[in-house]
Parts: structure tokens; sequence; C-alpha cells
């Protein structure tokens, strides 16, 4: 029964955490900097970010703590965010791209893209992009990709309604997005092994946690989902935040790993091997989804020629 009590030592490592204000991207910042590590929380509303760095410098704690502001449903912002981060470390051990919005009303980012796709997964993928230079200065980095167990629900990505043109389905767009997250970690850990980098890419996801992230869903979807699956009590933050925390720190960490819950159907529970569906481990469709992120943010990484890809 894996805790963040058996979390190594982390003293001297860097560790940027997406929408670490609030729900598992706070209880992970927070676990990191109990740690040693030095812990960056970048979320998109300054005053919440502020208060959680304030928040967890009051704990005892061998780390240090600083805020960023990032909108992963900016682009442009994303490029700025990181560059701030660039000139101002030289080193990322850690990058968990955390941050999501889960069934929301039918919305775009500021680039025009459905807001579960573009904050979820392109935003992410723009400051791994973005970051990348500072990852390669350093041994052995890891990229944790926050999914979810949603991603099962589809069996490909409709590359011709990402920006809503055809319809709006909020379950069917957060899956899709879920499925993204885990085919760009796939596809990372593939295309850093072909290039000879040193980068672990992994995933996790938090089983049925309570957070904020289902604000969206009404109380009536929200029970029948529960009594769907026989789950009486959700699992609190910093229990969820637990297979992320393992795939960052834990030793026996692979690069391509995916971990959530060991309970049943991953719900509840403590950090084990996870399944990954078969068309999240697709190389055809990963190979896809990382054409159309290029397109959509202009980056290519690992440094390798786009035909190859």
């Amino acid at each position: 029964m894996w805790t963040k009590e058996n979390i190594p030592d982390q003293s001297g490592k860097t560790a940027l955490i997406t929408g670490a204000n609030t729900g598992l991207g706070y209880e992970i910042a927070k676990a990191l900097y109990e740690a040693g590590a030095h812990v960056i929380l970048a979320s998109r509303d300054e005053k919440k970010t502020n208060q959680a760095t304030e928040n967890i410098l009051a704990l005892p704690g061998k780390g240090a703590v600083e805020s960023g502001i990032l909108d992963l449903a900016n682009l442009g912002q994303v490029r700025k965010f990181a560059e701030m981060i660039m000139e101002k470390h030289s080193r990322l051990d850690l990058l968990i791209n955390n941050a999501g919005v889960m069934t929301p009303p039918e919305s775009k980012t500021n680039d025009g893209y459905e807001l579960q796709f573009g904050v979820n997964f392109l935003g992410h993928f723009a400051l791994t992009g973005h970051l990348f230079p500072l990852l390669k200065k350093t041994v052995y980095p890891r990229v944790v990709t926050v999914s979810s167990g949603a991603h099962k629900m589809v069996k490909e990505i409709d590359f011709d309604n990402l920006r809503s043109e055809k319809s709006y389905d909020a379950n069917r767009e957060y899956a899709i997005s879920k499925l993204a997250d885990l085919q760009f970690m796939v596809e990372l850990n593939r295309l850093a092994t072909k290039s000879g980098e040193d980068i672990i890419s992994v995933a996790a996801h938090p089983g049925i946690t309570q957070t904020n992230l289902s604000r969206h869903m009404s109380q009536e979807d929200f029970q029948a989902a529960l009594d769907h699956f026989k789950v009486k009590a959700l699992m609190p933050a910093w229990q969820g935040a637990l297979p992320a925390l393992f795939a960052a720190t834990s030793p026996t960490v692979k690069s391509g790993d995916y971990y959530g819950p060991d309970g049943e159907f991953e719900l509840i529970g403590y950090p084990g091997i996870a399944e990954l569906s078969a068309h999240a481990v697709n190389e055809t469709q990963g190979k896809r989804l990382w054409r159309y992120a290029q397109a959509a943010t202009g980056l290519n990484f690992p440094e390798i020629p786009k035909d190859n890809i």
C-alpha cells in the first residue's frame, strides 16, 4: 500500500505541476514540497495559485515553492509562461501535466479548439514542447500525464470535430481528450526512445476522487455513475493523487507505464499498474495525433524529421 510516505527524497529536484491550486494538483505539489523538491505551482487563477503557495509554505517541509500563471486554453500564453520558466530555471526533473476540465457546457479555447481537447491535451502538448530544451538538460526527467479511465469510452479521435465543427457531446469530448493524453504519453515515449533522449514518459489516473473537476455534472448524473460502479464513497484528493505521485517518484517506474488505483475497475485503492486500451497504444493513431498537434502548435520535439514520425 504505497503512500506519500514512500516518496524518495526529492531534494535538489525541480517539479512543475499544472492545475496545482486545488484538488489533485495541490496534493501532488504539497507532497513533493514535503519531500524536498522545488515546486512550481502553475494555474490559471492568480489569486488561488498564490493562496495555495502560501498554504503549502505554511506546512512543515524541506522544499521550496513558487507560483506561476498558466492558461492552457491560450497557446500564446503557454509559450510565454514556458519562456519565463526557461529563463528562471536550469533544470526540470518533473513535469506533471495534471490540469483539466471535465464536461463543461460547449465552449472553446482562445485558439478555437473544443475546450476539453484544447486544455487537457493540446495545451499540455505545447507546454511540454516549449519546455523540452529544459527537460533535455536534466538527467532522466519525467513527464507525467494525468488521464482517466474514461479514455476507454471512445475508440478514436475525430479530427474533423476538434473545433466542434459537427457536434458537441460533453462526455464524448472528455473521453477523447483523455484518449489523446494517453496517446501523447505513449508517442512521447516512442519518439524519445527513437531519438536517444533519456526522458521518462508515464501516465496516471486518479480513479473516482472528490475534487472540483466534476462541478459541471448534475447531482443526478454523478450519483448514477457511482451507483453504476457500486461505489459508496469517493476517495479524498490526497489518495487520488497517489498514482501520479508514484509515477513521478518511484524508482521502479519505467517509461511508458500507466498507473491508477489498484481496486476493482481501477476506481479506488492505492497505486498499481493500470490498463491502457488498445486504442491508447495504437501507433497509427498516435502518429496522426502527434502530427496534428505539431501543426497546431508549430512544435517539433523530440527533434525528429516530421516524415519519420
